[in-house]
């Protein structure tokens, strides 16, 4: 009697308190990418865990998700998963493995048979004909407009950088900006008060580097590294330099000699005359290096027509 007493409450316990799994799938025969669902459910769950493979990771990779729901409450688990197959043959779902607390459950396998519902020979008929449509110049237009425009964009920044290269190289060296420059150092001198103080050492050293490094930028005589004796004939071996202001240019570098080893003391009249005579030197040379490029452009005209006269007698 007792052994009968045991074997009931065994009975009642597994299939009393125990979960039930149950699983079910639509449709076994499948055309090609036609939607099936397949669902699982488990009652009395009694919030235990339920551990299982995640969203759209439960059956095999031949089948297609196509949507994969999950509800769970207190007491029960449901899942469906729709799929479909888009390859013909015989495919199966196998057995599932679901941890219920500390119980593995199993689901039964299935067997889906995929077929092709098509029959060699129908005609496909697409469910509206192809329609031409002409395109006009404002359709290509609003196709093409981004890239024609990001072409003259790229254009136009190159042909501004190529300007801006050449238009700034040439106005740092264009002649007037020399003058003005050399101009803004003479003031800066005529500023320290060397004259009023009577310290001409100071101030011819100052007026003559700032005289050579001048003549070196505006008529490309090297007068930065000549001594005074080799830069007088150098000038007078050109004519870049006119006449009037190679003399003011001789003279004052030679006073400066005499000063700068104490052979001679300028008065401050000699002194301020020196300067605005460079100064007037500066201004004047504008005029010197037009004469220099007017020289330059008639011999290479006449050499053009020189030329051509000689090709004209062979």
């Amino acid at each position: 009697m007792l052994k009968y007493l045991l074997s009931l409450f065994i009975f009642i316990s597994t299939f009393g308190f125990g979960q039930t799994l149950t699983s079910s799938l639509d449709k076994t025969t499948l055309a090609l990418g036609e939607v099936a669902v397949f669902k699982i459910q488990i009652l009395d769950l009694d919030g235990k865990n339920v551990q299982i493979a995640p969203r759209n990771e439960l059956l095999p990779f031949h089948f297609e998700m196509v949507n994969d729901s999950i509800a769970v409450q207190k007491d029960i688990y449901l899942r469906s998963v729709k799929f479909a197959v888009f390859q013909e043959g015989k495919f199966t779902i196998p057995v599932i493995e679901i941890k219920v607390g500390d119980q593995i459950l199993k689901t039964i396998p299935y067997e889906v048979e995929v077929i092709n519902t098509a029959k060699k020979g129908d005609q496909i008929n697409d469910i509206m004909k192809n329609k031409e449509v002409e395109l006009n110049v404002q359709d290509y237009w609003e196709m093409y407009k981004f890239y024609v425009l990001l072409a003259l964009l790229i254009i136009a920044i190159i042909v501004l950088i190529i300007g801006i290269i050449k238009w700034g190289r040439k106005r740092k060296d264009s002649p007037a900006v020399t003058t003005n420059q050399t101009l803004k150092d003479l003031e800066k001198l005529r500023k320290k008060n060397y004259i009023e103080d009577g310290n001409f050492r100071a101030f011819y050293v100052e007026l003559i580097e700032i005289s050579r490094g001048f003549i070196t930028k505006q008529y490309q005589i090297p007068a930065d590294v000549l001594l005074t004796d080799d830069l007088v004939e150098y000038m007078k071996n050109t004519n870049a330099i006119s006449q009037e202001n190679e003399k003011i240019v001789e003279d004052i570098f030679l006073r400066s000699d005499l000063v700068k080893f104490a052979k001679t003391i300028p008065t401050k009249e000699i002194m301020s005359k020196d300067l605005n005579e460079i100064r007037d030197f500066v201004k004047r040379s504008t005029k010197d290096v037009e004469a220099e490029n007017l020289r330059n452009n008639s011999a290479t005209e006449l050499s053009a027509e020189d030329q051509s006269k000689l090709r004209k007698l062979k």
